[in-house]
């Protein structure tokens, strides 16, 4: 396998939505009532609504920028590479960056659409025709626009399962087989999955084979270790913190319930996997009998296997161990425009680990993309005639002199510390020292 002959497809990157996503997508009675962008007296875009204020954190759209000027801090779109927020230019990027696919994970609205689900305890009906309107300008606006080159994902309306079902058969119908969920719904003030309260969301996925993604980080939760830790400790948790959203998946009814419904723990990465799947097999044969768990014919591993998708960034230990947790569940993602992404060297990356791991051409290809395109139902062959036109030889050669370059915009960032993170999930304005 050569670099140039590579097919990427990255289940995990982000969009910074645009100023003008609602238009046209809403009820006229609606129109005045949507999330509004506006331009801050010191030069940052947040997007206003019913009082509160939520801005584009600048670490999450750092793609084009030195790490010296990475931070926490809110920005402005003049501040960004376009590409993060334009889908002419974020096609050029990807095309650049040798990546064929792209699932986009929301911004402003959060993981999960925990913005909507807020506004749903004053307003249910305005909270339902907003999400529908955001999930129509994804699927139809920004993945539509360039068929065969995204995945759709859909945002789910949290407040009530039953809205959730027909959303999903909703969106379904547009060809979108992927929809966000939270890591720890509990930490949102709703029931845990081990509640049955889910349960009606979860069959409609299995039926219509929808993917569940539980991105780090959708349960509003900043992972704190102390006040005055530095930030380093909560980037270095975030990813590894899905431990926990897969112990709670193993360990509940739901994937006895649905054995077939497919669990994606988003921007986890696999380094961890082999020890988890160990320790909950020994926790099952140790511990089962007097804890009453009862697996119904498979072990815990197993059913990890056959229901997790996992994925990783940059994991060369997961890339090692690949042959100790499931290698048709493992994806890869790029995480453009985010600090972590690999952009815009990830074929070169990607590669190095693939060969430093003695992965095989049949891996490889699992790995970087047929996985991808058989758990999220996604056929970019289709769409763009043959997968001589989908690798990143082929990609490159469409944006030759496209500059990739990385550029300083003398961007001072803070020394930002974990309680300087107000969590907006409460409806609070943001601030940083």
């Amino acid at each position: 396998m050569r670099i140039e002959d590579l097919v990427l497809v990255s289940v995990d990157d982000h969009v910074v939505e645009p100023p003008d996503l609602f238009e046209g997508r809403l009820a006229k009675k609606f129109v005045d009532q949507a999330p509004k962008l506006i331009r801050k007296d010191n030069g940052t875009d947040v997007w206003s609504f019913r009082g509160a204020e939520m801005p584009n954190i600048g670490i999450n759209a750092v793609a084009g920028r030195p790490p010296e000027e990475y931070a926490m801090d809110p920005t402005s779109f003049d501040e960004m590479r376009s590409g993060c927020f334009n889908i002419d230019d974020r096609v050029k990027d990807m095309n650049a960056n040798g990546v064929l696919g792209s699932m986009c994970f929301p911004s402003f609205p959060q993981f999960c659409g925990q913005l909507f689900a807020r506004a749903a305890k004053a307003d249910p009906e305005l909270a339902l025709a907003l999400l529908q309107a955001y999930n129509d300008w994804h699927i139809d606006g920004w993945c539509g626009a360039y068929p065969g080159r995204f995945i759709p994902l859909s945002l789910p309306p949290m407040w009530d399962p039953q809205l959730m079902v027909a959303e999903v058969r909703r969106v379904a119908e547009k060809g979108c087989h992927a929809v966000t969920f939270s890591e720890n719904p509990t930490h949102l003030g709703h029931p845990s999955i081990h509640s049955g309260h889910w349960d009606p969301f979860f069959a409609a996925c299995e039926e219509l084979g929808t993917v569940v993604c539980v991105h780090f980080g959708s349960s509003s939760k900043i992972v704190v270790t102390a006040p005055d830790a530095p930030i380093d400790v909560l980037i270095t948790l975030s990813p590894v913190n899905l431990v926990q959203a897969a112990a709670d998946f193993v360990w509940s009814h739901v994937p006895k319930r649905f054995p077939t419904l497919k669990y994606a723990l988003s921007e986890g990465g696999i380094g961890w996997i082999p020890y988890f799947r160990e320790r909950i097999d020994y926790t099952y044969g140790r511990h089962h009998l007097w804890t009453g768990q009862d697996m119904e014919g498979r072990s815990p591993s197993q059913t990890f296997d056959e229901q997790v998708i996992v994925c990783w960034i940059d994991d060369p230990v997961g890339v090692e161990m690949r042959h100790k947790m499931s290698i048709d569940m493992i994806c890869w993602e790029c995480d453009y425009p985010h600090s972590d992404s690999t952009w815009p060297q990830s074929p070169e990356l990607f590669m190095k680990q693939m060969e430093a791991a003695s992965c095989s051409d049949v891996d490889i290809n699992k790995i970087s993309h047929e996985n991808a395109m058989r758990l999220f139902q996604y056929d970019p062959f289709t769409a763009l005639d043959g997968k001589e036109n989908c690798t990143v030889d082929a990609l490159r050669h469409q944006v030759e002199g496209w500059d990739t370059s990385i550029v300083a915009r003398g961007i001072k960032a803070s020394g930002t510390g974990v309680m300087d993170l107000v969590d907006i999930s409460s409806g609070g304005k943001y601030t940083t020292t």
